[in-house]
């Protein structure tokens, strides 16, 4: 078999974009017995840089034990997360409609950035990286906001929108990685990954 890599994230949306760099991977997910989401809970006033870094240092730290504990063979394992900070607030996933239409809200009109960081680590080595990227909504009334937040997509997702969905029609400008706001940088993914000797 080929080289492959343990990704340890429940999105279709990484899983793609490492099917677009010709990464060969399978998907090494957190089981019931292990509180994932805790992981993301923030620490007082912690700057968002900080915290997206040290959240996926976290996910990758629970994601080699997991691989360990499952006595699978050995191959590298990225972890990513991702954070949309207004400021320095942290904007993270909506806890229901009500909560994304509070956070639309707030990015409508303005620009935010998107931070995701990536971690990699093949036996003992590991490295990481994080990539900032800027994003402007154009003004929403009440209406377009809660007709976007009925369609289900920004539930689950940091700073309560999908840039490859349906906020597209209200995204004005990007800076930075597409890749990135979608949930992992490309262009750092595949350079964490040469470096530890996996072909992209």
């Amino acid at each position: 078999m080929r080289d492959f890599i343990y990704l340890a994230s429940q999105s279709p949306r990484r899983s793609q974009l490492l099917d677009q760099i010709g990464v060969a991977h399978q998907l090494l997910l957190a089981g019931p017995e292990e509180d994932a989401e805790s992981l993301e809970s923030v620490r007082g006033a912690e700057a968002p840089g900080r915290y997206v870094a040290r959240v996926t240092g976290l996910k990758l730290d629970a994601a080699v034990e997991r691989l360990k504990r499952q006595g699978l063979p050995a191959a590298p394992v990225l972890c990513a997360d991702t954070t949309v900070c207004l400021g320095r607030d942290i904007l993270g996933k909506p806890a229901d409609e009500a909560d994304a239409v509070r956070i639309l809200k707030r990015l409508a009109g303005q620009s935010h950035r998107v931070l995701t960081a990536v971690a990699v680590q093949k036996g003992k080595q590991r490295v990481d990286a994080v990539s900032e990227s800027w994003v402007r909504f154009a003004p929403m009334t009440a209406a377009q906001i809660k007709a976007y937040v009925a369609t289900g997509e920004p539930l689950g997702k940091a700073g309560a929108y999908g840039v490859q969905g349906r906020a597209a029609a209200h995204i004005e400008q990007i800076r930075g990685s597409y890749s990135g706001i979608m949930g992992l940088p490309l262009f750092e993914t595949a350079a964490l990954l040469r470096s530890l000797g996996v072909r992209c």
